[in-house]
C-alpha cells in the first residue's frame, strides 16, 4: 500500500542534447507521494526540458525517470525492468513504469502522469463541462466497446457516462465552475480558464500532476485560490504535484520541496526555507557569481 511519503518519482542522471546543446545535464532528484515538488530557477535553465521528458514529448539522450503507484515495494523491481528492455510492469493494483520509453498518449494513459502547459490549451468552443468529458474518453471508449454499445444503448455505457459526468461535476464544483458548466470554456476570465485546466488534468485520475507555470498571468488573488486547490489535491487526494513557477509567492508557500536548476544543472535540492537562503540560487537569480552575493544582497536589501 502506498503511504504519504513514499516515493513516487525518480528522476535519475537525465540529460538532453539538442545537437551540441545540452538543455539538461546529469540530473536528479526524487517526488514523493502527496507532496508538492517545484522545480524552479531563471529563464532558459531547462525547466520545461525536464518536463517534456517526463511526459513524454521528449526521448532523453540518458538517464532513467522511474514511476511507481501503489505498493512501494515494487521499486525493487526497477533495475530487473530495465535490464528487460520493457516499459513497465504491474504487479496487483501497483504499477512501475520507466517513462523514458514511453510516448506521450502512455505516460497519461498508462503511468497515469497529467500535464498543463504555460499556454492554456483549452477547447474554447466546447462547454466547461465538455472539456472535463474530453479527459475522460479513454475510460468511455472502453466503455462504449468502441462505440457499439453506445450505439445499441447498453446498460453499462449509460452507467460509465453517467459517471464521467458525475466526475465533471464534481470537480468543477471543487475549482468553483459549476455555476459555468454549460458556457464555452474560452468565455470565462483568464483565471478560471487555469482552474478548469487542472480541473480537466485531475479528471483523468493522475497519480502526478505536472503544472508549467500555472500562476502564470495571475492576480494575487487568483495566485491564492491557486494555491488553496493545489493544497488540497495533495491533501485530501494523496495526489503528487510536479510544478514550474517563476512566482517565488506561490513556490515558498506550498512547496514541501525544490530543485532549483541554472543552465541545465542543478544547484540547490532540499525544503524551501533551506532554498531560499542558498547563495547558489540567490546568485542564479541575481545574475552575479557566488562570491558577489553577499555584496550584491546588501546593495538591494536582501
Amino acid at each position: 500500500m502506498t503511504i504519504a511519503g513514499d516515493i513516487l518519482l525518480r528522476v535519475e542522471h537525465l540529460t538532453m542534447r539538442f545537437g551540441g546543446l545540452v538543455a539538461v545535464d546529469d540530473l536528479s532528484f526524487e517526488a514523493r507521494q502527496g507532496e508538492i515538488t517545484a522545480l524552479i530557477g531563471p529563464n532558459g535553465a531547462g525547466k520545461t526540458t525536464v518536463f517534456n521528458c517526463i511526459t513524454g514529448f521528449y526521448k532523453p539522450s540518458e538517464g532513467r525517470i522511474g514511476l511507481c503507484h501503489g505498493d512501494a515495494a515494487i521499486w525493487s523491481e526497477l533495475d530487473a525492468l530495465t535490464d528487460s528492455g520493457k516499459r513497465g510492469i504491474t504487479r496487483g493494483d501497483s504499477g512501475l513504469y520507466l517513462l523514458e520509453r514511453m510516448p506521450d498518449y502512455l505516460v497519461t494513459q498508462n503511468a497515469r502522469v497529467a500535464r498543463t502547459f504555460q499556454n492554456i490549451r483549452l477547447f474554447p468552443g466546447m462547454t466547461v463541462l465538455e472539456n472535463l468529458l474530453v479527459a475522460q474518453h479513454n475510460a468511455l471508449m472502453v466503455a462504449s466497446g468502441y462505440t457499439l454499445f453506445g450505439i445499441f444503448g447498453l446498460p453499462s455505457y449509460h452507467r460509465a457516462e453517467r459517471a464521467s459526468v458525475e466526475k465533471a461535476r464534481d470537480w468543477l464544483n471543487r475549482v468553483g465552475l459549476i455555476h459555468r458548466a454549460d458556457d464555452p470554456a474560452g468565455d470565462l476570465p483568464y483565471g478560471d480558464q487555469r482552474r478548469l485546466e487542472i480541473a480537466r488534468a485531475m479528471c483523468t485520475d493522475p497519480v502526478l500532476l505536472c503544472l508549467d507555470e500555472p500562476a502564470a498571468g495571475l492576480n494575487p488573488r487568483e495566485s491564492a485560490q491557486l494555491n488553496e486547490l493545489l493544497m488540497s489535491i495533495g491533501n485530501e487526494h494523496g495526489i503528487s504535484i510536479l510544478l514550474i513557477e517563476h512566482d517565488m509567492s506561490v513556490v515558498m508557500e506550498i512547496s514541501d520541496h525544490v530543485v532549483v536548476l541554472d543552465y541545465g544543472i542543478k544547484i540547490s535540492d532540499g525544503a524551501p526555507d533551506v532554498v531560499r537562503n542558498d547563495p547558489k540560487v540567490i546568485a542564479a537569480y541575481l545574475g552575479v557569481p557566488d562570491h558577489e552575493v553577499e555584496k550584491v544582497g546588501a546593495e538591494i536589501g536582501l
